[in-house]
């Protein structure tokens, strides 16, 4: 049994985004991250060094040798996922996985197979639901206060990726890497949805490419869906179109209206709009950027301003407080596990399906 004066110790595979955001979350949540795993020895013994890790290491197997581990967080590109994952349940190791989960739905399944078979604890990097103003949103529509939710908008224009030379991980712009700007930023927009309106039914979609660099996977995306719960919506995102800064996020029901642009949540009905207050459980700290000289290309700029540490920090708190076996709370958001990341894939495979063939697609049953 796990002793909880002692701090769980954590393998974080990857030296980008598991470093950047990873390694000062979990810190914060009370792991102790014992080792860094990358693939070049160079890089990952310096990164190491950099974030005060007593070991680098450039496998799991290598990891394991150098030190007690109990679980790791897997913060690689997409197409990485599935057998890193695999061999880390066998191992009896708990496991956070980065999103997008798999490459394709019959992967996911397999990952979560593999994880409920070893008997561990498994969740997925989804960690915008721990963010004030969607947890509050989500708190809210349970709530009912908006009476039964019936329309859905989901909206972010971000012109990051729209002038030429602008830097981009492969896994992004290649459409065998299992990413996309769908697999990068749709998988956040597609949790919320699920966990804040019920599941996806059919979905209706494009993937266009708008700042075209000879990519093979989107650079934007628009999706027309409905979910089981009888919501209809829109969910549209690009980084390849200039432009403002363009966000929002907004819920109408039958007896009101809920929505946010920025970090606070608002509310309008017939009696008017007001600001709705943020409970003190969902107060979460200012962001801490990173260290700037980590930064080297755009992608690595989309994370300058630590909007992720917080609520990884959350992610990660509710991770270890799980392993423990202590209670999650029926207020805080519920964490993302594996089969929550099967249902995301299947949304994805769906959404993916509608865009080739031009048609609507009905969601495959996760199960």
């Amino acid at each position: 049994m796990t002793d909880p004066q002692t701090p769980l110790g954590l393998a974080v595979i990857g030296t980008g985004f598991g470093c950047i955001t990873h390694v000062p979350a979990f810190r914060d949540a009370g792991f102790d991250v014992r080792v860094l795993i990358g693939r070049d020895r160079e890089r990952t013994a310096a990164r190491a060094k950099r974030f005060d890790i007593p070991h680098a290491a450039t496998s799991l197997s290598e990891a394991m040798e150098l030190t007690q581990i109990d679980a790791v967080t897997v913060a690689t590109p997409p197409h990485t996922h599935a057998d890193l994952v695999i061999e880390a349940v066998g191992l009896g190791l708990h496991v956070v996985c980065e999103k997008p989960f798999a490459a394709d739905l019959s992967q996911a399944r397999t990952m979560l197979d593999a994880a409920e078979r070893a008997g561990v604890v498994h969740q997925v990097g989804t960690e915008f639901r721990y963010a004030t103003p969607q947890a509050l949103l989500a708190r809210e529509v349970a709530a009912g206060s908006i009476g039964t939710p019936k329309l859905g908008t989901f909206l972010l224009h971000l012109p990051m990726f729209a002038a030429e030379g602008a830097e981009a991980p492969d896994w992004w712009t290649d459409g065998a890497s299992g990413g996309g700007w769908l697999g990068a930023q749709g998988t956040h927009m597609i949790d919320q949805i699920r966990y804040t309106l019920g599941e996806f039914e059919t979905v209706s979609a494009g993937l266009p490419v708008v700042a075209d660099r000879g990519q093979t996977a989107e650079d934007s995306f628009t999706v027309h869906f409905r979910t089981v719960t009888g919501v209809d919506g829109v969910l549209q995102s690009t980084v390849g179109a200039w432009g403002p800064l363009m966000m929002t996020t907004r819920v109408a029901g039958t007896s009101g209206t809920l929505w946010f642009e920025g970090q606070t949540l608002r509310h309008a009905d017939a009696t008017g709009e007001r600001d709705v207050p943020v409970p003190d459980d969902l107060i979460s700290p200012a962001p801490v950027p990173p260290p700037f000289d980590l930064f080297s290309t755009t992608y690595d700029w989309l994370h300058a301003s630590g909007i992720d540490r917080a609520p990884y920090t959350r992610l990660a708190d509710a991770f270890r407080r799980r392993i423990l076996g202590e209670p999650i709370g029926t207020d805080e958001p519920r964490p993302a596990t594996f089969a929550d990341g099967v249902a995301g894939q299947a949304v994805m495979d769906a959404i993916r399906l509608s865009a080739t063939e031009g048609r609507s697609v009905q969601v495959a049953n996760p199960t």
